[in-house]
């Protein structure tokens, strides 16, 4: 690369983690006056308030999202298993869809998790980890289609190795669209995708924390009956 391109790349680096910081920042005070406006115990007695502080609940975790994954694309690659620590993947996937119950049920989605194991120790970045769930999520979410809504994950612990198989019921991928799904800015439906927020970047920056993790994804995916994303890597041992 010669010295231009780098200094170029430099600079289009730190607009991103600018940009992501400024929202992020904008993004706590929205989410703080929210609370103020919207506190539970008024929510719960008033429909009308109710859906509305979930539409701007929402959209406030869409937006946030975004940002967080403009931050990562911004940051230099490190090196495989550079700043893991000890963290219980079961518990950290059972909390990440724990939360997501909320936006689940406002479209109508069933969420199912499964793990035969109450824990299991791992060396990961438990912050990524949730990043990586979150656009997962967030992704079947919006292509989840208008009949059975499901979507489920499931924790396997075999030998030395973790998997992580996330499945749901939605419209699935063309065979022709998955070689390319995780390329950065890569967006099947590019009309829905940006009506939603979305950038192209929530697959390519899975395949990188994965890929951070020495782990492998993999997508298998249906015409008109969903899709199932297969993460595995080596693991620690479970207590």
């Amino acid at each position: 690369m010669s010295e231009e391109l780098f200094h170029q790349d430099e600079q289009v680096s730190e607009v991103l983690q600018q940009v992501s910081s400024q929202l992020r920042l904008s993004l706590g005070n929205i989410h703080s006056a929210l609370a103020r406006l919207a506190p539970p115990d008024v929510r719960d007695g008033e429909e009308k308030t109710d859906l509305n502080a979930a539409v701007l609940s929402q959209s406030y975790y869409r937006i946030l999202r975004l940002a967080n994954n403009l931050a990562d694309a911004s940051e230099p690659e490190r090196p495989e298993g550079a700043g893991l620590v000890n963290e219980d993947i079961v518990e950290l996937c059972r909390s990440v869809m724990e939360r997501a119950q909320v936006p689940a049920e406002l479209v109508g989605i069933q969420l199912d998790f499964r793990c035969r194991k109450n824990s299991h120790i791992i060396a990961a970045d438990g912050e990524r980890i949730e990043r990586l769930l979150l656009n997962l999520l967030s992704n079947a979410f919006k292509f989840i289609g208008t009949g059975e809504k499901r979507v489920s994950l499931e924790v396997r612990v075999e030998a030395n190795y973790v998997y992580l198989v996330l499945s749901d019921t939605g419209r699935g991928i063309p065979a022709e669209e998955l070689g390319r799904i995780a390329e950065p800015f890569y967006m099947v439906d590019k009309s829905r995708s940006r009506a939603q927020g979305g950038a192209g970047l929530g697959l390519a920056l899975c395949k990188r924390i994965v890929g951070l993790h020495g782990g492998t994804l993999e997508l298998d995916s249906t015409p008109g009956a969903g899709t199932t994303v297969s993460i595995q890597w080596k693991g620690g041992e479970g207590k």
